[in-house]
């Protein structure tokens, strides 16, 4: 098994349809793809969540829940209101490692440092010793949140296979598209990628013909 964590600067960047173009790029002839989203929360029992929505865009059908929560917060904070068990550190790391596909890619909650229990993502990526994948904004404000989270990743010993610009405007500003050449100057993380506003409302075929070309890298041009 080989696994990449999905990670954002913050919620609401995109994550989820990020990581359904790495699994719509993933995917091949004799080649297998799972996603796992260790917590979904904001969504009750039955009700269609993240990993419904990427496997609406891609098809990709192996997808791992290990916990869900009603409110819309902090996987731990829901947890707590909801009554409900919080996850923990060696059953979610002992789930990923488990799950039987060439590729695994794991989606977050939130950022990088949003607890799910007594731990966060980047304690998950670093108990399984695998690289990371960070969505950021591409407008103001995504210098300052890149960078928080490439240097909590390169403190921790963890590998940042890369920055992807979740939601790229069809009509840009000048910070957006300084900040293609700014986001891999400031963080010394590579640009990998960047998926255009309105992806996830795609047909399946639209968006998986497409998505490889998404995440080829990205140069400071528009």
């Amino acid at each position: 098994m080989t696994a990449l964590i999905v990670t954002g600067t913050s919620t609401d960047v995109g994550k989820t349809v990020v990581t359904a173009a790495l699994a719509a790029t993933a995917q091949a002839p004799g080649k297998s793809v799972a996603v796992c989203k260790p917590a979904q929360t904001g969504v009750l029992p039955g009700e269609p969540g993240d990993l419904a929505e990427i496997e609406r865009l891609t098809g990709v059908d192996r997808l791992h829940e290990f916990a869900r929560y009603p409110d819309p917060l902090a996987p731990n904070v829901a947890a707590r209101r909801a009554g409900l068990p919080e996850l923990a550190l060696d059953d979610v790391a002992a789930g990923i490692d488990a799950i039987d596909s060439d590729l695994v890619l794991v989606e977050g909650a939130g950022g990088l440092l949003v607890r799910f229990g007594d731990f966060t993502l980047l304690d998950v990526a670093r108990r399984l010793n695998v690289p990371v994948v960070v969505v950021c904004s591409a407008g103001l404000g995504t210098l300052n949140h890149s960078q928080l989270t490439t240097d909590a990743l390169a403190a921790a010993g963890v590998h940042c296979a890369g920055l992807i610009i979740g939601s790229w405007p069809a009509d840009p500003d000048l910070a957006a598209v300084t900040n293609l050449a700014e986001l891999p100057d400031v963080t010394g993380v590579p640009l990998i990628g960047r998926v255009p506003a309105g992806a996830g409302s795609r047909t399946r075929e639209s968006f998986v013909a497409d998505a490889p070309g998404w995440l080829r890298p990205v140069h400071a041009n528009v």
